[in-house]
């Protein structure tokens, strides 16, 4: 009996006092303050991390002993989460909050986003050097793309 009140007051306080959220990259209040640079830069940053990821699995991949395939797991998952991020900056802040249908270079900034999401699932389906190379591409174009100019980012 005790173990079932101990387990309901575990509920409830957990329901009373929730686990902060970690804020997502940006709201989707229309609140009027954007950080573009940022979340491209943010992109680039994921692009590199998958970068170094690609290599790591590469590397441990040959190896047998336990701790690599442990350090193997982990790598696979960073990789995945970093090109998730990518995806979730297009779609959530690019797509649904900046890219307007009233831009002129409408059709353009919507076959870069795509580009980028696409690039992002191929960096999460293979582990080719070549496919990040692809997705940083598919950012820059982009950012050319969104802001109309050629990209000045020191990565």
């Amino acid at each position: 009996m005790r173990y079932h009140f101990t387990l309901a007051l575990a509920a409830l306080t957990l329901l009373a006092f929730p686990t902060p959220r970690i804020a997502d990259a940006h709201c989707q209040v229309p609140c009027g303050v954007y950080g573009d640079q940022r979340r491209f830069e943010e992109m680039l940053e994921d692009a590199t991390t998958i970068a170094k990821a690609v290599d790591q699995i590469n590397e441990l991949a040959e190896k047998s002993d336990a701790l690599s395939h442990n350090q193997l797991a982990r790598w696979v998952a960073t990789k995945e989460a970093h090109a998730s991020n990518t995806q979730k900056i297009v779609a959530e802040y690019f797509l649904t909050q900046r890219i307007k249908d009233t831009n002129d270079r409408y059709v353009d900034q919507l076959k870069a986003a795509h580009a980028v999401m696409v690039a992002a699932m191929k960096c999460k389906q293979t582990v080719d050097p070549d496919a990040v190379k692809t997705l940083e591409k598919a950012i820059l174009d982009l950012y050319r793309a969104y802001e109309g100019k050629e990209p000045d980012f020191d990565h």
